[in-house]
């Protein structure tokens, strides 16, 4: 085994980790691996990597002595503690300079700790996010770096080679931001992920129990709508699902248990929401709903107790399927627009410089969101960089104003159906809220004050000034702090 001839190592062999490898092989790099579990190195060589110049290492040591200076080494292992207890492990076998790589769905604060932490003692420090599934990480993902600047010029041509390409060529990966910032853009991705398939499984449930369609209509509801301005990666695979038949020949999708799964990404997502005080309210219903969903038994033993609506299908079944459709086209649009307020507001409080156009064409190709749509998102960012709010750029406000009679009806259409739609109806519910000059918040502000004192401002007066109101005539003059969580 020849010392410093790999141009980049990985560390982590399971599926994701394993196709990059593929990936940046195909491309022209020398790669070497390692995994804890050793065995699975000759397992990968043997089978996998058989017959390309993947190098093998069986030991830590062997593995930074084959790796070119400055030493690239890329994790994919699982988030968490395993990270840290790797980069331990690693760090007294490398040199100032050298540059670790975690590719991992890992939280963002602790990408920042680790930026800070190894740039002290002198190790350049990435965390990307790579989006794109097994198949994006073997043909191109989408990568979201971030971390320590100084590490960038070493790994872009790297990164930029294996990434997806939009259709003129330019890579869906360029640098994010530093410390924590590609694990966080990562972050809301997946969180805009949960919100995009909790819309999709919305428009199914309202199709098949509102209008009665059966898996072979669905497939060709949807393989339409992939044509037109719901075109992406998620309304494809939504259509191809439907094809799938069991064994006994009946649709598969009927067949799967009712239970969502999660990550934590979502999650994540919600609480720096909460954290930054910005509503992102979309990506919370589409992570209760998986919650809902993991109360299986519960909600069969409630679904013979509590009783629905009984109402016969809407007769027109064509302008439902577009009512549905639109609905699902605008609360996508409050959705993403929700994305980029948490993506402005972290930027803001992190000292991050985001390129939000850029993030748009970032998800472009090879990530799990990638979508015709996205392209909007990008000529919104360049029409107007300062842009506050993608809903008062012209295209998405005009799309919103000019459907929105349709995402109403196919909302109230699921109210009298008793179908469940807790992300369109928050879609919608945010839409009127944020184009609503007075809220009903004077009142609220009112209680507060009456019962401790919180004080409130005044129309007639500057923003500001603070005022209490002894509203019951028993109470003192002295008002508390005023301040925001």
């Amino acid at each position: 085994m020849q010392p410093e001839s790999c141009d980049i190592g990985l560390i982590g062999l399971a599926v994701m980790g394993q196709n990059l490898v593929l990936n940046m092989n195909d491309h022209g790099y020398r790669v070497a691996v390692f995994n804890r579990t050793v065995s699975k190195v000759d397992e990968f060589l043997n089978n996998e990597a058989k017959g390309t110049k993947v190098v093998g290492a069986r030991s830590i040591p062997e593995f930074i002595q084959v790796l070119k200076k400055p030493r690239r080494l890329m994790l994919m292992v699982k988030a968490g503690e395993t990270v840290d207890l790797m980069i331990d492990q690693l760090v007294p076998h490398l040199e100032k300079g050298d540059i670790i790589i975690d590719g991992g769905n890992s939280h963002y604060p602790d990408t920042n700790r680790r930026t800070k932490t190894l740039g002290e003692k002198g190790i350049l420090f990435i965390g990307t996010g790579v989006s794109g599934g097994e198949e994006g990480a073997r043909h191109g993902p989408s990568i979201m770096p971030g971390g320590n600047p100084a590490a960038w010029p070493y790994v872009k041509e790297i990164f930029q080679a294996i990434a997806a390409k939009v259709e003129d060529g330019t890579p869906c990966c360029d640098w994010v931001g530093e410390n924590g910032a590609g694990h966080y853009v990562k972050m809301v991705h997946n969180g805009i992920e949960y919100g995009d398939m909790q819309l999709i499984c919305e428009a199914y449930q309202l199709l098949k129990d509102g209008l009665g369609l059966a898996a072979g209509e669905l497939h060709q509801v949807f393989a339409e709508w992939n044509k037109g301005e719901l075109d992406s990666y998620l309304i494809e695979i939504t259509a191809d699902i439907f094809t799938k038949k069991d064994d006994d020949g009946a649709p598969l999708v009927d067949k799967i248990l009712d239970a969502a799964g999660q990550k934590g990404t979502g999650k994540w997502t919600a609480i720096s929401a909460l954290d930054t005080g910005t509503p992102v309210t979309l990506i919370g219903e589409a992570v209760f709903a998986r919650c809902l969903s993991a109360m299986k038994d519960e909600r069969v033993a409630a679904s013979k107790i509590l009783e629905g609506a009984r109402i016969a299908p809407p007769a027109d079944r064509k302008a439902f399927i577009e009512d549905t459709r639109r609905a699902l086209y605008c609360s996508k649009m409050i959705s993403y627009a929700q994305g980029y307020m948490l993506l402005r507001e972290a930027a803001r409080e992190e000292g991050w410089n985001l390129n939000f156009g850029g993030i748009a064409l970032m998800w472009r190709g090879g990530c799990i969101i990638r979508s015709r749509f996205l392209g909007k998102i990008k000529e919104a960012y360049v029409k107007n960089p300062q842009l506050s709010n993608l809903l008062l750029d012209d295209f998405f406000n005009q799309t919103l104003n000019g459907y929105q009679a349709s995402w109403r009806r196919a909302i109230v259409q699921a109210i009298e159906a008793g179908v469940p739609t807790p992300a369109f109806s928050t879609a919608l519910s945010f839409f009127d809220g944020y184009r609503t000059a007075r809220l009903p918040a004077n009142l609220l502000q009112a209680q507060r004050d009456y019962f401790g004192a919180h004080t409130y401002e005044r129309v007639d007066k500057p923003r500001g000034q603070f005022f209490h109101t002894n509203w019951t005539g028993h109470g003192g003059r002295v008002s508390s702090g005023t301040y925001n969580v």
